[in-house]
């Protein structure tokens, strides 16, 4: 087991990884930009160490200052939790060089599922279903035509190396397709510095399914199910559940063993989550996360296994604690991302919490870093705290939903409680029935 971890996030995750470690009886130590001195996993982290002013790229994302702290605390492993570096090839490569190391999977495995065309490619090379697109970049609106016309409109233009919904335009037809996809190349470029598209066919209504894969890095993997995320506002997830409610158990062993199948070819280390669009009974993979997904929480409950001991484990060299055949699945699971937002319009909403009562209860688990008198910075994601509920059944599930969020309450600034609460009273999502672009639609036609 490594010795000492650093956590090289903030905010909730780093909390929640803060948690795992002294469960291990590891010691840890956070680092901090000077906006975070108060935040909770500052407070309660054995050591703490500054890493620079507000801004990401001066602190979280400063990899230099973060191998210094390493290396001032003596820390041999760093845990990336999610976002910032936590899929940055170089971070990898360069703790390796420093001989620390780093709770993931290898660089070399960052760098292939980073890029949306080598990961398309490598899904196949692998047995995993993906969507009909293009072969690799399309480089020119003749491209651009060509391969739409083979695909069939409507298509989707994607950036390689895109995320959060940046760099993805829709042509509905030849018309709309050379500015959509000149329109992604710039988005592209701005956003990743890199205006590499693809393109993909677009689907109608499909589900967003993610399976939760694990390996070992010596050729042994397994899958923990799937997570539905299908509930998605500008392509950024807000309500998730574990089973989905559009699965039955022979698809969902089906779709998981094939995920299992290729990390093992992969020798895949750590944890990921290939992520499909589903529709019609189809998968269609769409690209794979190579960290911890902050959607994480669901599969713990309706498994019992805990993904951050298992990375820590996984990265010691100690290899999986669990076969295949000893995971099981027990009930159902929603996770709510509670953002600093208004609840329509999602403007963020920093300030300082007036009042804070997190609900409590039988399967019910609040991750989250705020506190009463805590003040919200402005310069980060405006997740402040991730509400899980677990039930026997999907019924039982969303009538705890129900009650714990009537607890919830958070003053002084405004958050997204008050649609979650629309959202638990509506017939579609009680019966399940939505799709990628239910939640838009509702928003839309239920405007502030």
């Amino acid at each position: 087991m490594v010795s000492k971890i650093l956590i090289a996030n903030r905010g909730e995750i780093a909390l929640r990884v803060l948690r795992a470690c002294k469960e291990l009886g590891i010691p840890c130590v956070v680092v901090h930009s000077t906006a975070d001195a108060d935040a909770m996993h500052v407070r309660l982290a054995d050591e703490s160490v500054c890493i620079g002013p507000p801004p990401s790229r001066d602190s979280y994302l400063n990899i230099h200052q973060i191998v210094a702290a390493c290396e001032i605390t003596g820390a041999d492993a760093v845990h990336p939790g999610y976002g910032f570096l936590s899929e940055n090839a170089k971070f990898a490569d360069i703790l390796d060089a420093h001989d620390i190391t780093f709770i993931g999977p290898t660089a070399d495995h960052i760098r292939i599922m980073g890029d949306k065309i080598t990961a398309k490619t490598t899904a196949l090379e692998l047995g995993i279903p993906v969507v009909p697109g293009s072969d690799g970049e399309v480089k020119t609106e003749e491209d651009a035509i060509k391969t739409a016309a083979l695909i069939g409109y409507p298509v989707l233009i994607k950036a390689t190396a895109g995320g959060g919904g940046r760099g993805m335009k829709v042509a509905k037809s030849e018309a709309d397709l050379v500015e959509a996809w000149s329109t992604a190349r710039a988005e592209a470029a701005a956003a990743f510095g890199n205006d590499a598209v693809y393109m993909e066919k677009y689907l109608g209504k499909p589900r967003h399914i993610e399976i939760q894969v694990f390996g070992d890095g010596e050729g042994n993997a397994i899958h923990l199910g799937e997570r539905d995320c299908s509930l998605q506002r500008r392509h950024q997830k807000v309500w998730e559940e574990a089973n989905s409610p559009a699965l039955n158990v022979e698809q969902r062993m089906k779709i998981g063993q094939i995920c299992a199948e290729a990390m093992k070819k992969l020798k895949y280390r750590g944890a990921g989550t290939i992520e499909f669009l589903y529709e019609n009974g189809e998968f269609y993979f769409i690209e794979m996360n190579t960290r911890l997904q902050v959607e994480h929480p669901i599969t713990e409950a309706i498994t019992g296994i805990d993904l951050v001991h298992e990375q820590i484990r996984v990265a010691s060299g100690r290899g999986l604690s669990v076969t295949q055949e000893e995971v099981t699945f027990e009930g159902h699971a929603i996770e709510c991302r509670i953002n600093a937002e208004d609840p329509r319009t999602f403007v963020p909403s920093p300030g300082t919490i007036t009042h804070f009562h997190a609900p409590g209860g039988l399967g019910v688990r609040i991750d989250s870093g705020a506190y009463q008198g805590y003040k919200i910075p402005p310069y980060y994601d405006s997740l402040i705290g991730k509400l899980i509920v677990h039930g026997r059944t999907r019924v039982e599930c969303m009538m705890r939903l129900r009650r714990a969020l009537d607890e919830f309450v958070v003053d002084g600034i405004k958050t997204t409680l008050p649609l979650f609460q629309d959202l638990v009273s509506n017939q579609d999502i009680a019966n399940g029935d939505y799709d990628i672009h239910w939640l838009e639609h509702y928003l839309a036609n239920h405007p502030a």
